[in-house]
């Protein structure tokens, strides 16, 4: 049975998805401001039943694929609060809440794994290994709703259709910069979870390197992202090949995420981490 304070995350985050979404249609500012609101209520309720999870399994509260995409999304919400304070475009959680809410959906219909949490994941180095990781997770996911829109802003412009939904996008300069600014936030974060989780390993398995296939695809979205920070911050690559590249990092990221945790066996496999028996 879920939290009712999971429960209380998802009922507000559904509501600011269709906030938005009507904000993307009728542009009326109160109705943008009640959906962040809305949002920010959402993202209270989801920390305290993140917190009451950490407190009842004594480590981060991603254990499986449910809580992993609980946890995803949570990120996801905190970096847009983040980026609405200092961006102020407001259509951006347009496309970010859905998203998000999309997340906290999968998650709530997928079956909690119960059990007790083995000892090896009760570790200091593991919460932060996977918090730093899902942080950059989230600003990568800005980075790729920021291409996204930017295409759809080129696509609009091309095609000299410059009526009601173009004027609803920013700028196409503008969303370079978000694109640009999560990129360079969050490929630290990323960075530092690797570091973090070589050091986790090596405490917990005996060496910082074992070669596990979650192990080289986290290695694989970092070189796509440290490719993408390097032609953006050297080569000066701007607008279209720059969103482009971010949406298959991001694809990339998605197949780490989900796919080297499900599909291929390992220690990372959410068949083999979490509680018990799971």
């Amino acid at each position: 049975m879920h939290s009712p304070w999971f429960f209380l995350a998802l009922v507000f985050d559904l509501l600011a998805t269709g906030g938005y979404i009507v904000y993307l249609v009728n542009q009326e500012k109160w109705v943008s401001r009640t959906s962040c609101l809305l949002l920010f209520v959402g993202f209270i309720f989801h920390t305290i039943f993140l917190c009451r999870q950490y407190v009842l399994l004594g480590t981060a509260p991603v254990l499986d694929l449910k809580s992993a995409f609980s946890f995803f999304s949570w990120c996801i919400i905190l970096v847009f609060l983040i980026f609405h304070l200092k961006f102020k475009i407001m259509v951006l959680g347009s496309f970010v809440a859905p998203f998000a809410a999309f997340l906290m959906i999968i998650s709530s219909v997928m079956p909690w794994t119960t059990g007790p949490v083995k000892p090896i994941f009760k570790s200091i180095w593991l919460t932060v290994h996977v918090s730093t990781i899902f942080l950059g997770n989230g600003l990568f996911a800005i980075t790729f709703v920021a291409a996204v829109m930017y295409l759809i802003q080129e696509h609009q412009i091309k095609r000299k259709r410059l009526g009601s939904f173009y004027s609803r996008l920013p700028s196409l300069a503008t969303l370079d910069s978000i694109n640009h600014y999560a990129l360079l936030c969050g490929f630290p974060f990323l960075t530092l979870g690797m570091i973090t989780g070589s050091i986790y390993a090596q405490i917990a398995l005996g060496s910082y390197w074992q070669w596990d296939p979650k192990e080289v695809w986290s290695l694989v979205t970092w070189l796509f992202y440290a490719a993408l920070l390097h032609e953006r911050l050297t080569v000066g690559w701007r607008g279209r090949r720059a969103a482009l590249l971010s949406i298959l990092c991001f694809c990339i990221l998605l197949f780490t995420f989900v796919g080297a945790s499900l599909w291929v066996k390992g220690y990372h496999s959410f068949s083999t981490l979490g509680t018990g028996g799971a």
